[in-house]
């Protein structure tokens, strides 16, 4: 690295990266996405690595193989790769990244020196960084930097890995300002064996510089216009190294009950060429966004980032990205090609051809809805097991990191209505009295918002004796802000007249559990009743299975005619959510999810009424 610019086997080299993350794309799908990468003019690929997805409890790790595998198809494609391995991400990713197992005991002390924050961290990087050594650009026996042209393979190591540099930890300068803790991400990343250059990266502003970055190593920023002024900020504080804006926003996050989110193409493509004229590498976030599969859609807070009400991320990242949701290229795509190609490095040659689109499903499909089995039968036969305490267990507390939680109280009696309260609720809830649906607690929205004041009443009082459930779904944890890793669920207690109410029985469903194909054919189902008039929409909460054939399998686009809000899973391999709130319409299907023929199956898990018993599949 120079005083001014990358240095790669002695000479310099501008990064023209893109972001994709290889937990939101299918992974038969990464090939394509790359390629796609490559035909925009990028000479580079960035990755964020999801803690919680690969370590779902303490010491039990999933599938952390799979960052390795993406950074061989990452060279094979001919890209450098950018590795951002946290261990806080951001990301619009549940818990920033964090496993709740974590977050919930530590609370404040999370992304800090606190030793009980970073003996699970050292664990996590002594498990994943050797897939990350193992593929560094001075590893194996070609020169350092050196890289194959687009599709030419070889193992990792033999001519030079892909990965180039690493960052130490995540926009720190937007929580905390612990610089021992930095010292020491750093230290541990270097013992595991990571010779690469690391880095940081932080917004544009000097109490998030002078917080995020770590004497001796590149300083980056993250930004989306006004390139010039950003990078002034950045020269105050490190007048010497390459300029290197990390995250270029060239779109936006959505949330649920939310407006639709865009950035005008030409407006994205003149800032896009302010950062290349400033002289500066770039990594675009988003080259290509993806999909949140799996519920792993994160939260944020509004305005106020302490106070402000809970909003939920949508499952689609499209993030109004050049290559679109579906891998496809866009009018921005076009355009930012345009850009790039002016910086590309002439040894590399022309850019290649943009890729045809994966294949999309031939013709629709109509997936008929036949069985069902009430939320109560599906809690019971997969949830956790049922626990009694003085008060509600919190998410963490029952072991649930993405799903929902169903307590069991009572009310005393003989009394008088009175309010019901539910102390720090964090999410969203649906109460039951005595069998029959309450109105929802003030505060709780039908919306994607949850009241900033997290205390919630029912509006129409409670009388005693009564027998009370209460429902509560978790709407994804925080991704960023100071309430990252706050607990989940009714956190404070049940209040009746300001009294607490006291033994409560409570059962979590975690939603992996319904991963499990086989464990999902016990629930105890009932067909749907016969005779069903066409579009009659269904009434009752629970899972619905259904069957389908396909012809021409391919990618497609699902959805759920008058259904509300839930979950699904197409053969096993769950879309996330869906919610008739929308701005998202459609659920993406990628496919080499589907099966050619028959056998596919539909199940969904319906939170609060379903609708009619069909869901459709039209080509994406």
């Amino acid at each position: 690295m120079g005083d001014k610019d990358f240095l790669l086997d002695g000479r310099p080299v501008r990064l023209l990266s893109g972001a994709l993350h290889y937990f939101r794309v299918h992974e038969a799908q990464w090939d394509h996405r790359l390629a796609m990468l490559r035909a925009m003019g990028l000479n580079c690929v960035e990755t964020y690595v999801p803690w919680n997805l690969h370590e779902p409890g303490p010491g039990r790790f999933h599938d952390v193989g799979a960052l390795g595998r993406f950074l061989d198809a990452a060279r094979e494609a001919g890209l450098w790769a950018i590795v951002r391995p946290g261990p806080y991400i951001c990301a619009e990713w549940e818990n920033g990244g964090l496993p709740h197992w974590l977050t919930g005991p530590l609370g404040a002390r999370v992304r800090t020196g606190d030793p009980e924050f970073l003996a699970p961290v050292e664990r996590w990087f002594r498990e994943l960084l050797p897939q990350v050594v193992a593929r560094q650009c001075d590893r194996g026996g070609g020169a350092p930097g050196e890289r194959g042209a687009p599709g030419e393979r070889g193992a990792p190591g033999e001519r030079g890995g892909p990965v180039i540099m690493v960052q130490i930890e995540n926009e720190y300068g937007s929580y905390g300002s612990d610089q021992g803790y930095l010292r020491r991400l750093t230290e541990l990343v270097r013992e595991c064996g990571v010779t690469v250059p690391l880095f940081t990266s932080d917004g544009p502003e000097d109490h998030m510089l002078s917080g995020g970055s770590v004497p001796g190593l590149l300083a980056t920023v993250n930004f989306d216009r006004h390139a010039r002024d950003a990078f002034d900020v950045l020269r105050r504080h490190r007048p010497t190294g390459p300029l290197m804006c990390m995250e270029f926003w060239c779109g936006w996050f959505e949330h649920w009950g939310g407006e639709r989110e865009a950035r005008d193409p030409a407006e994205a493509a003149d800032a896009l060429r302010e950062v290349l004229e400033s002289g500066a590498s770039v990594n675009i976030y988003m080259a290509h966004g993806g999909t949140s599969f799996g519920g792993w859609a994160g939260a944020n807070r509004a305005g106020d980032l302490r106070l402000g009400a809970l909003e939920p991320d949508v499952t689609s990242y499209d993030y109004d990205a050049p290559i679109d949701e579906a891998g496809r290229p866009t009018e921005k795509f076009r355009l930012f090609r345009e850009v790039l190609a002016r910086y590309a490095d002439e040894r590399d040659g022309p850019l290649p051809p943009v890729p045809d689109a994966p294949p999309a499903l031939a013709a629709p499909v109509e997936a008929a809805i036949t069985e069902w089995a009430p939320l109560d039968d599906v809690v019971n036969t997969l949830g956790g097991p049922e626990t009694e305490s003085v008060a509600p267990p919190s998410f963490e507390d029952l072991d649930v990191d993405r799903g929902l939680v169903r307590h069991r109280l009572r009310v005393p009696g003989p009394r008088r209505p009175g309010p019901l309260t539910l102390l720090g609720l964090r999410d969203r809830a649906v109460v039951y009295v005595d069998g029959v649906r309450a109105a929802s607690p003030a505060g709780v929205s039908t919306g994607g918002r949850a009241r900033a004041e997290d205390d919630v009443s029912l509006p129409d009082g409670v009388a005693g004796p009564a027998d009370v459930e209460i429902w509560v779904e978790s709407l994804g944890r925080v991704n960023y802000g100071p309430r990252l890793g706050e607990l989940k669920g009714v956190t404070g207690g049940v209040l009746h007249e300001g009294q607490f109410l006291h033994g409560v029985r409570s059962r979590g469903l975690r939603l992996d559990a319904l991963d499990d194909a086989e464990a999902v054919g016990r629930v105890p189902y009932k067909p749907l009743p016969a005779g069903l008039p066409e579009g009659e929409p269904l009434t009752d909460r629970g899972l619905y299975r259904g069957r389908f054939t396909v012809r021409g399998a391919g990618d497609a686009s699902l959805t759920l005619p008058a259904w509300t809000r839930g979950f699904v899973w197409v053969n096993g391999f769950c879309l996330g959510r869906y919610w008739s709130v929308g701005p998202q319409r459609s659920l993406r299907v990628p496919g080499p999810v589907l099966r050619e023929g028959d056998g596919n199956e539909l199940w969904v898990l319906e939170l609060d009424g379903a609708g009619e018993a069909r869901g459709r599949l039209t080509p994406a």
